[in-house]
């Protein structure tokens, strides 16, 4: 592990903090809305500073190399945040995390014609812009929803022997559940909803924590964990499985082009997304077959940052980091099999052909010819195809024809680009950075 290396940008991933109820289905995965809690809020501006120490902070091993740290500099971020199936839970843990990260300054300030000097609200609160990804329009952070091949795929998860074994099992534990889950059905199907109910009430309801026997909401947490991984992972990295994963890689790659790209100002980007995606790029870049106990459901507020790393000779490599939470410590993970610090150009060549680049794609993958901008899809293609065949034979019809096909052809093209807004982020890679040779290291995760 190279500590004398400088940080050239971070990418990353964080999921929403602590929040009241949340139902989804346990075949579809169709969400409910829920809110975000005080503590939820807490945990995000609490990672906030974490980060901001990590990464701001000019006598810390990991500052970001150029960064504004006092003032935030706008073109230096990029933030995403899932404004999906949680409703708001997402977006507004981003805005607390951000609270965090660049806290109030008395320096956000502006002097006016008369001499007049004016304050930024809240003391110099600190606005940094985040972009609302509303899954009817971009499929980058929520792959899984609507995709009629992951439905098939969990299924068919739901049938298989093993599947079926581990709810047999475990029968006589899930019998004793339901005096503690007000008629919530039980079933190892419906396993993550039954955690996620005990969770929620064990963290805000006294009387429930206190009547739950001590280890139910371990052995809860053990099942959803297998449960969830069975689901959002796949034994291919290009299986649909890992749909949540592949989705985002878009959005990654282009991150770190723009962080590798001495023109661009980008430096530190950010998706505040569910716990699904880390479950499939756990899976996809081997992090958790080097480290098991990655394999399950993230805790509230946990973080995965790439930092994009460059040696004294020009070296550039990858460090992969992951928080489980606010109650933890980053530490660094072996992906693709390798040591901790992987070259950045292995990391990028592994992730980019599993990527899944624009909505035509997604809608393939997926088998989908109605939802999310799908229809509009198969409507043009198919009007495309019936215009350009000739219906008369004459000469002057042929040339109808032709400039008929022309016109659609045209249309065409001009949906498309309309529909631009509903595929995922571009992976535009300009170039190959140097290699370092891996690193080596060892990371140990708190339970």
């Amino acid at each position: 592990m190279s500590d004398s290396s400088k940080v050239l940008g971070v990418v990353l991933l964080v999921r929403h903090g602590d929040r009241q109820g949340f139902y989804q289905n346990p075949s579809t995965y169709t969400p409910s809305n829920t809110v975000l809690t005080p503590l939820g809020n807490q945990q995000e501006f609490q990672l906030g500073s974490k980060l901001r120490r990590i990464y701001l902070n000019e006598s810390s091993t990991s500052h970001i190399d150029g960064i504004n740290s006092t003032l935030v500099n706008d073109a230096q971020f990029r933030v995403r945040a899932d404004a999906g199936g949680e409703g708001g839970v997402i977006l507004n843990s981003a805005q607390s995390l951000l609270q965090g990260l660049y806290p109030a300054n008395t320096g956000v300030q502006t002097t006016l014609a008369n001499g007049t000097t004016i304050t930024a609200p809240l003391g110099g609160y600190q606005y940094i812009p985040i972009e609302s990804v509303e899954p009817e329009n971009d499929i980058s952070l929520e792959g899984w929803t609507q995709c009629n091949t992951f439905a098939q795929h969990t299924a068919a998860v739901y049938k298989s022997v093993e599947f079926q074994q581990k709810g047999a099992d475990n029968a006589e534990f899930l019998k004793s559940l339901p005096p503690y889950l007000d008629g919530r059905p039980v079933s190892i199907e419906n396993m993550w909803n039954v955690f996620d109910f005990m969770n929620v009430q064990s963290i805000h309801n006294a009387a429930f924590a206190k009547a739950l026997p001590p280890t139910y909401l371990q052995q809860a947490r053990h099942l959803a964990n297998w449960h969830e991984y069975q689901v959002f992972s796949d034994s291919s990295p290009s299986g649909i499985g890992n749909i949540p994963g592949q989705a985002i890689i878009p959005s990654i790659l282009e991150a770190f082009e723009d962080i590798l790209d001495e023109k661009s100002p980008i430096k530190f980007v950010y998706h505040a997304i569910s716990y699904k995606p880390f479950i499939s790029l756990f899976n996809i870049t081997k992090a958790a077959e080097a480290a098991p106990e990655l394999a399950g459901i993230v805790n509230y507020a946990a973080a995965i940052a790439l930092e994009a790393r460059q040696t004294a000779s020009g070296d550039k490599f990858l460090r992969f980091t992951f928080q489980n939470g606010t109650d933890a410590d980053f530490k660094t993970y072996r992906i693709l099999g390798s040591s901790t610090d992987v070259p950045l150009n292995d990391f990028l060549h592994h992730i980019e052909p599993l990527g899944i680049n624009t909505l035509a794609e997604w809608c393939s993958t997926c088998n989908n010819t109605q939802d999310r901008g799908c229809a509009a899809l198969s409507l043009a293609a198919s009007t495309a195809v019936a215009e350009s065949r000739p219906k008369i034979g004459s000469v002057g019809a042929g040339f109808l024809g032709a400039g008929l096909t022309l016109v659609v052809a045209v249309a065409l093209v001009g949906v498309l680009l309309l529909l631009g807004v509903l595929t995922t982020r571009r992976s535009r890679r300009k170039g190959s950075t140097k290699s370092s040779d891996p690193q080596s290291g060892s990371v140990e995760q708190k339970a």
